[in-house]
């Protein structure tokens, strides 16, 4: 091989490494704060790498200013109580999407910065005053230049942060509500929302009563199970069980709101399916991607009523830890105890 194309090649890959995407994730914050009304955390984003990033506006993320649990915030005593909402956010249809308010685009060596309150996300009271540690979610979908949907990691830093006096936000919801509501009702929804959400509901019933019988008459190991549960573990099929059990029959049981969300989540309303108050098993907020998608199947809109009634705390609790058939089947294989408690693999089994 001679010099010159050896020469090439080693440009070719330095060229490679020095093109990788990369982030960095700031926080800033005052160093202490009586009362958290007004507790702000500063998130600055900025791409360190040598090419342009097309990232989602996952609510999820630092990118948006929902008040979804993106933080994880501890301190001696524990972890505060996360008071937001709990979203169903289908990324792949997002990084479709041809309207520029789907995502943020960085240049290299650009930033961007988003304040997030906090007051209203997080409930201190049992952990009580003293120093918290704040760490912000560090993973970002975006759309490479082949417009293939990937994930970065980017490095980032923690924040110290001493909170005294009022520890939750006044007239916050503070509890877990065991109020149901027995009728299907609407809130702010057309005629034809109406006739779509019935028709949703009852295949999400439908399907929840197919899996419950599935999963009474489960004699062995099954694919099925495993494929978003993992290995058989007595104590997590018990859950799972728990689960769908409580869940049986509330799609045709709760309050729909199809106004909330288009003022909540303003630009990410059309990329959004639905979400959730987790204390508050009565209302299920309806968004913009919910319209189209199919009634029953992958991200459907049956599956998207299953994925938020796990989300109620007297229901199964769940979170949202990965989203999407593949993260999902990867943590059922390498965390079974996680798929467990996540809202897509329920609405995926």
């Amino acid at each position: 091989m001679s010099a010159a194309i050896v020469a090439l090649l080693l440009i070719s890959f330095v060229h490679q490494i020095s093109a990788a995407p990369r982030l960095f994730l700031d926080l800033a914050a005052p160093s202490s704060a009586v009362g958290v009304d007004g507790l702000v955390v500063k998130a600055t984003l900025k791409n360190t790498g040598d090419v342009t990033l097309k990232l989602l506006n996952d609510p999820s993320s630092i990118l948006s200013q929902v008040n979804t649990n993106t933080f994880t915030i501890s301190s001696a005593s524990g972890m505060p109580r996360f008071t937001g909402l709990k979203v169903k956010y289908v990324a792949y249809r997002a990084a479709r999407s041809s309207g520029s308010s789907a995502f943020t685009v960085l240049a290299p060596g650009k930033t961007v910065q988003i304040d997030h309150v906090l007051g209203g996300t997080y409930n201190f009271t049992r952990c009580g005053e003293g120093s918290y540690n704040f760490r912000a979610s560090n993973i970002f979908n975006y759309v490479d230049e082949s417009g293939e949907l990937k994930t970065i990691k980017a490095s980032f830093n923690s924040r110290q942060l001493k909170i005294a006096g009022r520890l939750a936000v006044a007239g916050r919801h503070t509890g877990t509500s065991t109020f149901r509501r027995r009728n299907l009702s609407f809130t702010g929804c057309s005629a034809k929302q109406k006739h779509q959400i019935m028709e949703a509901a009852t295949a999400s019933n439908a399907l929840v009563s197919e899996t419950n019988r599935y999963l009474s008459t489960m004699t062995s190991i099954q694919p099925r199970y495993t494929t978003w549960f993992g290995a058989f573990d007595q104590s997590n099929y018990n859950a799972v069980v728990s689960h769908f059990q409580n869940i049986g029959n509330d799609a045709t049981m709760v309050n729909y709101d199809c106004v909330d969300c288009l003022s909540r989540l303003g630009d990410g309303y059309p990329y959004t399916m639905a979400y959730a108050n987790p204390a508050v098993p009565s209302t299920i907020y309806i968004c913009g991607g919910f319209w189209t998608a199919p009634v029953t199947g992958t991200d459907s809109k049956a599956g998207t009523i299953i994925h938020e009634n796990s989300h109620f705390v007297v229901n199964g609790a769940t979170d949202d830890r990965v989203y999407g058939q593949e993260g999902s089947q990867s943590l059922a294989y390498y965390h079974p105890e996680s798929a467990v408690a996540n809202a897509d693999s329920h609405e995926y089994l």
